[in-house]
């Protein structure tokens, strides 16, 4: 007997949520969900630097080492002392740069 309730409980609770016509998951009209992030470079450590289009782990150390020998980056253009950031990797880092303007950090290229 509670064998058979549980059965009709089970196909009521299928038959209540779509039964054949499977409506159960909508996945046409699901969004994409975008993440998007910005990192600080005076203050980040190279994990979170690797994590940028285009930078890996040895380009994030050269990042780190040039900030704790020369000081803080005053601005994007100023990542370009660091060996191996030309101005297609600068442009392509960009968007998700923080850097201090100011007493504020503010983002380094607006869109």
């Amino acid at each position: 007997m509670l064998i058979a309730a549980g059965l009709v409980a089970v196909i009521f609770w299928w038959w209540s949520h779509g039964g054949w016509q499977r409506r159960l998951v909508e996945w046409d009209k699901s969004q994409p969900q975008v993440a998007k992030f910005q990192v600080d470079v005076n203050t980040a450590e190279w994990p979170e630097l690797a994590q940028l289009p285009g930078i890996g782990p040895t380009l994030a150390k050269r990042i780190v080492e040039v900030r704790e020998t020369s000081g803080p980056f005053t601005d994007a253009s100023s990542l370009r002392h660091v060996r191996g950031i030309g101005p297609i990797t600068l442009k392509r880092i960009e968007p998700y740069l923080l850097l201090p303007i100011g007493n504020s950090t503010t983002l380094a290229h607006n869109r």
